[in-house]
């Protein structure tokens, strides 16, 4: 399953993405995540379902100093993905 996420809320300049890369990758999932210009942040993630969506969840209520106020999920066509990383 490979899953689009965009996170919106305080998710910039608190260690969200370097914290989600790193889960992602205890997870054993692909993809990427990177910040966008209005503020949020986008990931792609591709994984077991049940996996993809532990780390959705992790993003959204546990990341420290994190506040994510809203989240738009799309699922999406796999990639051929390698690992995870953050995209700059």
């Amino acid at each position: 399953m490979q899953v689009n996420v965009r996170f919106y809320g305080i998710v910039q300049g608190v260690g969200f993405r370097d914290r989600t890369r790193r889960m992602a990758k205890g997870l054993n999932l692909k993809g990427w995540v990177k910040n966008l210009r209005d503020g949020s942040v986008e990931a792609m993630i591709q994984g077991d379902p049940d996996t993809v969506d532990k780390l959705i969840r992790y993003c959204t209520s546990e990341i420290p100093n994190a506040l994510v106020t809203d989240m738009k999920k799309r699922y999406v066509q796999e990639d051929d993905m390698d690992n995870f990383k953050i995209i700059k």
